[in-house]
């Protein structure tokens, strides 16, 4: 979140000083502008300086044929390994109250309390609070009859009684104390609350599922049309709902596993393909991603960063570097993506060099409207 905060206040920043800056006769104070050939009317050519490229991180880079994929993008779901799950039961049967606050996703430790559940006001009432009655009772009776047997006015046989009816109650009780309570029995993501707040649960029933976040599975969900992609499958890129990074499996160790040993039902007409990775703590089980699926690898591609990439009304845009200081704006088809990179189709040559960070920047300049008088540049 910070980092999408850092991004729309710098081109805020950036938008305020180009708008700011008003242009005239000699130059617009800023060195932003339309490029002129000298006739009325301005080109998509825009103008900006090398130290004005450099303040506002604009980078570009010569386009060069190089590998690249093979991606199918698809939708899947980060879940835990079976071995690195653990179901939270309910300690007895009664009413789940849940702990403020708690939801999915949320990060517990090894008895961390997610909830209490509680008899009280039901048929056959509270348990824990009927053993602590028999308790009590057998306490006081244990207390009465004690003295009386040390005294001989209590048989052996009587005393022994009470004594095993006191002692039976006693266990009863004291290993309930805490019955009302559920916690987790391991470290781990909440990834599934199985029962709602208020709900009714039964002694033992499973209410939550606790996840370890330490090796975590990726499946992805590929429809049944792209059957014969699925031998070249070698590895993945995903992007989750709650983030803008798309990461790469490869940064985690992350290695293609078989289905055949996992019970995770999918949907009709999709396969499932999975992924074992390890987690670097930024990624939460449970979480719906986009991924892509990346297959055979390809010879002699134009390929550019997402970064490069501008759309406006439906169509993609990237900015060609003229000169030192001149751009110019070029439509280009888009291939695959494998989330970080696209590939180029058409629009560009392998003698461009193309605006690859802070494409954002250039087309504000381009927006900003600034055409100096005399500025001439012929191609």
């Amino acid at each position: 979140m910070n980092k999408i905060f850092r991004i729309v206040a710098s081109i805020a920043t950036a938008l305020l000083y180009f708008t700011s800056c008003a242009p005239s006769a000699q130059d617009d104070g800023l060195g932003l502008h339309h490029h002129h050939h000298g006739s009325s009317e301005a080109s998509d050519e825009i103008v900006l300086t090398p130290a004005d490229a450099q303040r506002f991180g604009v980078y570009s880079q010569m386009v060069k044929p190089q590998e690249f994929n093979e991606v199918i993008k698809v939708s899947g779901q980060i879940v835990s390994a079976p071995s690195d799950q653990s179901v939270v039961s309910a300690p007895s049967a009664g009413i789940i109250t849940f702990v403020k606050g708690l939801v999915t996703g949320q990060k517990v430790t090894a008895g961390h309390v997610i909830g209490n559940v509680s008899a009280k006001n039901m048929a056959g009432g509270d348990q824990i609070e009927a053993n602590r009655i028999a308790y009590e009772a057998a306490k006081l009776e244990y207390e009465r009859v004690e003295p009386l047997y040390k005294e001989g006015i209590v048989s052996a046989k009587e005393y022994n009684e009470v004594k095993k009816a006191y002692e039976a109650a006693q266990a009863a009780y004291n290993g309930n104390k805490s019955g009302s309570k559920a916690t987790a029995v391991s470290s781990g993501v909440i990834t599934q609350l199985l029962v709602n707040n208020g709900e009714y649960v039964a002694m033992g029933q499973p209410i939550a599922v606790i996840s370890g976040n330490e090796t975590l599975t990726l499946r992805a969900d590929l429809p049944e049309k792209y059957y014969n992609f699925l031998p070249t499958i070698s590895t993945a890129n995903f992007r989750a709902a709650y983030t803008d990074e798309v990461i790469s499996l490869n940064d985690l160790n992350g290695r293609k596993i078989s289905s055949s040993s996992l019970a995770t039902t999918v949907q009709p007409g999709y396969i499932p393909v999975y992924f074992s990775f390890n987690n670097n703590g930024s990624v939460v089980p449970g979480a719906f991603v986009e991924v892509y699926l990346i297959g055979a690898t390809r010879q002699n591609c134009i390929v550019l960063p997402m970064d490069a990439i501008t759309e406006q009304q439906g169509k993609f845009y990237v900015y060609v570097k003229l000169d030192e200081e001149c751009y110019e704006k070029r439509m280009v088809k888009l291939g695959r993506s494998n989330g970080n990179e696209v590939e180029i189709l058409s629009g560009l040559t392998r003698r461009d060099e193309v605006v690859s960070r802070g494409a954002i920047i250039v087309k504000l300049a381009e927006a900003s409207g600034a055409v100096p008088e005399g500025h001439s540049h012929n191609h």
